[in-house]
């Protein structure tokens, strides 16, 4: 009999220790599972909410367009609740994201300056763009370069006519400002643009080169202007957040926000090192690397479209608190 109460007590609490009741979030990934997004968002976020909770919760990625093929449908898919949580960039509705996208425009966040950092210190400003939602990450890519094919980049004059993929709006705007004819479309059709010359280049970060494979296609890389960066968040829908426990709600804010935000920067810019490094060791392609001179040319070329927008945007303010000022 002791045996037997002995074995009773353990199971009852063992089953104590179990979550009472785990839930799976969904997230909405149009990526392949071998993308930056997985490791660095989607599984951090998984490991860590896990361990905040007791099991309590968990991420599963559903990859590849699963719940939704579409990139620039995301935001929208999560609103609707089609998934708990997804990714996406402003850039493909930059309408909606007026004061989020000044992280986008030349010179707005410096070279060197974490765009994650920028985007929380501005979140004030631009938090009503997302609507319906709770933003678990922001963050940047690594600055944007020009990703070329049989094409050398050195001056603006040397984009004339060019047609050159960019994200959004203001991107072309951008474009456009150096001679460019801007083709928008999203990141997952840009190597067949490439390859079979609908596009003659793409203004991006370099983490594109491995993560959609643009290494294949492209052969001519110029860096060192501020063109900007791309923008990334990472949202749940509200709904389902406001249905969570104060204690789940506790757990997932103090895993997301900023370390979640950092872990996704970091590894965009890991991911970028690693492909430009890749570039430089390849007999095959032109890497430049613009002088001052050269860059202050394209700062000029730019910079009336950075000050428009921010006007047209009513952003002063967001510019400020992304600057620190």
């Amino acid at each position: 009999m002791k045996i037997k109460t002995l074995a009773a007590t353990c199971a009852a609490a063992a089953a104590l220790a179990m979550p009472l009741a785990a839930e799976e979030l969904s997230f909405a990934n149009f990526t392949p599972p071998f993308h930056t997004i997985n490791a660095s968002v989607i599984e951090k976020l998984n490991a860590d909410l896990s361990e905040a909770t007791g099991g309590e919760l968990t991420v599963r990625g559903y990859h590849g367009g699963e719940l939704g093929a579409g990139p620039v449908e995301q935001y929208v898919r999560v609103l609707q609740g089609v998934a708990d949580m997804g990714w996406g960039l402003p850039g493909y509705t930059s309408s909606q994201f007026g004061k989020t996208m000044i992280a986008e425009m030349p010179n707005a966040i410096p070279l060197d300056a974490p765009g994650y950092e920028a985007l929380w210190a501005a979140y004030d400003e631009i938090s009503g763009e997302f609507p319906g939602t709770v933003p678990l990450a922001l963050w940047t890519s690594e600055p944007n370069i020009f990703i070329m094919k049989d094409h050398d980049i050195r001056t603006p004059a040397d984009l004339e006519g060019l047609k050159i993929r960019v994200a959004g709006a203001t991107a072309a705007e951008v474009a456009s400002a150096m001679g460019a004819t801007p083709v928008q479309m999203p990141i997952n059709q840009v190597y067949n643009a490439l390859q079979t010359g609908l596009i003659d280049g793409v203004i991006t970060g370099a983490s594109t080169l491995s993560d959609f494979k643009l290494d294949e296609v492209a052969n001519s890389y110029t860096l060192g202007a501020n063109l900007g960066r791309l923008v990334f968040w990472t949202v749940m829908t509200e709904a389902k957040y406001d249905s969570l426990t104060d204690e789940q709600r506790a757990a997932l804010d103090s895993v997301s926000g900023m370390p979640l935000s950092q872990s996704a920067e970091e590894a965009w810019n890991a991911t970028a090192d690693a492909a430009l490094e890749a570039a430089r060791a390849s007999g095959d392609n032109t890497v430049i690397d613009l002088s001052d001179a050269e860059i202050a040319a394209f700062a000029e070329a730019v910079a009336a479209v950075t000050d428009a927008y921010v006007a047209e945007v009513d952003g002063e303010a967001a510019l400020a608190a992304m600057k620190g000022e």
